[in-house]
């Protein structure tokens, strides 16, 4: 049955801009949004509607980066920094990442779905509709295999659309130290086949940077996602410039993602290929980074810029993904615009999702949010807090 909502404002962000519908009228049948335009051009009225009581509607949030699944946590590493131990001291106690994938390894597929509900819940609050989830604190077929079958059963245990992608070339696991390649052939033959088959990943992506791994071996890696028909996204240019955002966008990746350190010829080859520039402020915040992505370069080109959370035990403990609005306008010189734009339609572009979500147009699924707001440019502005909302999902409210 069709659904007619209505007494609300609408950016639609269309073509990623605000693209506003004043006095707009939605309506949606079943999960779909089938006409969006102004109420006084409205061809039908359903026999249900809803009142949004003059709200300012927009598409449901999408967060495209999180390691939301993951054993333990690391705020006493947190606190250790904050009085003087060096990470380099921490790593061999043994914390840092083999902390986390110690942890992760530990726990049972039901205590990680259980930590992850906890984490997921503040995001759904915040109006996420879309989440993507990585592996890569597993590092062995076992650990990475629940790991996804976690992040798949999120979707059964909470209104949330989940995209999984596979991180095992994330960092060296302990038993493969030294033997980086060996490592990356593992991932290669054994770790990534076995889990596609199964099913349990909708990306590949790795880690490009002098810690982890040579644009050589992500390139294995990518070689080996495109024989299985995968896409590929790469964290790339996040400490040094490696050119990995450049190796991403000859794969024609969905994404790269941090970018600090990516150049001018990194933003062309994006902008060519078509591939999304993930903005991670949070992980720029918590390691103090001075180092600011080339905005001018990635406009200059029109790439396309996604925001997202990050969120993960180490360098991005985040919770909100609306606060990353706020971090990206202060720290990277988004405007609101461009800020909303990153976490719907480009971050649905940067999920393979653009013709389904991440904007307010005919066809699409019906996700969106009506807000308690006089304008758009509020949900970048306010720092925190829970902002009045109503939440749709598939068409109806939750």
């Amino acid at each position: 049955m069709k659904h007619l909502w209505q007494h609300c404002h609408a950016a639609t962000m269309k073509a990623g801009r605000y693209s506003i519908i004043e006095d707009a009228a939605i309506i949606t049948e079943g999960e779909r949004i089938v006409w969006i335009g102004p109420r006084s051009e409205l061809p039908e009225r359903p026999l249900q509607s809803t009142d949004l009581g003059g709200a300012w509607v927009t598409p449901g949030f999408i967060d495209c980066h999180t390691h939301l699944v993951f054993g333990g946590d690391r705020s006493g590493e947190f606190e250790q920094r904050l009085n003087g131990v060096s990470y380099a001291e921490i790593a061999a106690a043994g914390g840092g990442i083999a902390s986390t994938v110690r942890a992760t390894r530990e726990a049972s597929e039901e205590e990680l779905l259980a930590s992850a509900i906890k984490r997921a819940r503040p995001l759904l609050a915040d109006g996420v509709t879309v989440l993507e989830v990585k592996s890569g604190y597993g590092l062995d077929l076992d650990s990475e295999r629940r790991m996804l079958r976690v992040a798949r059963r999120l979707e059964q245990e909470l209104p949330v659309t989940v995209r999984t992608t596979c991180l095992s070339a994330h960092a060296l696991p302990p038993e493969y130290a030294g033997r980086a390649d060996e490592y990356i052939e593992r991932v290669c033959h054994h770790i990534l086949p076995a889990l596609a088959e199964e099913g349990l990943v909708d990306a590949v992506d790795a880690f490009c940077e002098h810690l982890a791994f040579s644009p050589a071996q992500v390139e294995r890696v990518f070689q080996t996602a495109q024989r299985l028909g995968l896409p590929v996204k790469l964290h790339a240019e996040q400490l040094s410039s490696l050119h990995g955002s450049s190796l991403a966008a000859r794969y024609g990746a969905l994404s790269a993602d941090h970018l600090e350190f990516m150049d001018e010829s990194d933003a062309i080859a994006m902008a060519e290929a078509g591939t999304v520039a993930v903005l991670l402020p949070g992980a720029f915040f918590v390691l103090r980074e001075t180092q600011l992505p080339p905005m001018d370069a990635l406009r200059k080109h029109g790439v396309n810029i996604a925001i997202a959370s990050d969120l993960n035990p180490g360098t991005s403990p985040a919770l909100s993904l609306r606060l990353m609005l706020n971090m990206a306008c202060t720290a990277f010189r988004l405007t609101p615009e461009e800020a909303l734009a990153g976490v719907t339609l480009n971050a649905a572009r940067a999920l393979g999702m653009a013709d389904s979500h991440g904007s307010l147009e005919a066809g699409k699924v019906a996700d969106f949010i009506a807000w308690d707001i006089q304008r758009p440019a509020e949900l970048a502005y306010w720092l925190g807090g829970d902002l009045p909302k109503r939440i749709i999902r598939h068409g109806e409210e939750l």
